[in-house]
């Protein structure tokens, strides 16, 4: 019975909510669920809990938030717990003191197929990158990150027209299916069928967005920029500074479409007409449809050109 398997979940993020609704679901015994600790948000710093602990309190289970990892009184508390086996979803890595505490170990639910892009933001840089394919893996953790023996995988297609949030969503849903499945297999006493992540070709990364790798190099292509801005939609958003001739504004672009006709314009250079808004590159136009202003709202280009005096030599930069 699942009942008599026990688990300690850790996971902070909306991602790792489906996950968790599905082992409780299907009635495994989760001995506690360990999370971040609540941190400031917002204008009064008001302290903020994890999705993953509004959740585990909902659902009336023991929430743990250790500040280190490695303290020996936590160590001590999830020895104590006698777990069967440590799930993560979209956590922090742990270390080998505690992954080799339960009889089974530890798994971990990663977004994209691995080996291809380990690292923090696998869903962004897959659709970064143009893939028309990404999905979920489920992985016995060792001491590297996001390297250990595969358990399970499943895949979906990117459509063109989908961002980063649509495709988080929906592999947020299919991982909770994928970790029940790796679930069955470590718990039905037969011998997990693994595959080892052989390294045959320099891979794809996946590293953790900052501002450097979220701003727009308008000298790319219509179509390698597009995939950027919505590789970086809804969060953190693809960035840029408008240069309106006197003054620069730093800005994101949440949504756009492209277009690959030929023109003589500057790469970066902002074209209004017919109600339309266009940045030039290198082989066409990028055309924003949402857009933000530091320090305003998020409005649609009618919206903007219509509230903004665009100088007639303004540009992306």
């Amino acid at each position: 019975m699942n009942s008599q398997k026990t688990i300690i979940f850790m996971g902070t993020a909306e991602f790792a909510i489906p996950s968790l609704e599905k082992i409780i679901e299907n009635n495994y015994n989760v001995l506690a669920v360990v999370t971040s600790t609540d941190k400031p948000s917002g204008r009064g710093l008001k302290l903020k809990e994890s999705p993953i602990k509004q959740f585990a309190r909902t659902n009336s289970l023991k929430i743990l938030q250790p500040n280190n990892l490695k303290d020996q009184n936590f160590i001590n508390l999830i020895t104590n717990f006698k777990p069967d086996l440590i799930v993560v979803v979209a956590f922090r890595m742990l270390p080998e003191i505690l992954w080799k505490i339960p009889k089974y170990g530890a798994i971990n639910l990663h977004a994209s197929l691995l080996p291809k892009y380990r690292g923090a933001a696998p869903i962004n840089w897959a659709i970064i990158n143009g893939e028309n394919q990404t999905g979920v893996s489920t992985f016995f953790i060792n001491k590297k990150i996001d390297t250990g023996d595969i358990i399970d995988q499943s895949s979906i297609e990117i459509p063109k027209n989908e961002n980063a949030g649509d495709i988080h969503d929906k592999l947020k849903e299919l991982g909770g299916n994928v970790l029940i499945k790796s679930l069955e297999k470590i718990f039905s006493n037969k011998k997990v069928a693994i595959k080892k992540q052989l390294v045959i070709k320099p891979l794809n990364k996946a590293p953790k967005l900052d501002k450097s790798n979220s701003k727009i190099n308008w000298d790319d292509s219509s179509e390698n920029i597009y995939n950027k801005i919505r590789g970086l939609s809804p969060y953190p958003g693809a960035k840029s500074v408008l240069d309106n001739y006197d003054k620069k504004i730093n800005v994101i672009i949440y949504k756009s479409n492209f277009s690959n006709n030929k023109h003589n314009h500057p790469n970066g250079l902002i074209i209004i007409e017919k109600g339309t808004f266009k940045v030039a590159t290198f082989d066409g136009y990028i055309c924003p449809l949402l857009i933000k202003f530091e320090g305003k709202k998020t409005l649609d280009i009618k919206s903007l050109i219509n509230g903004f005096n665009f100088h007639k030599k303004c540009k992306m930069i």
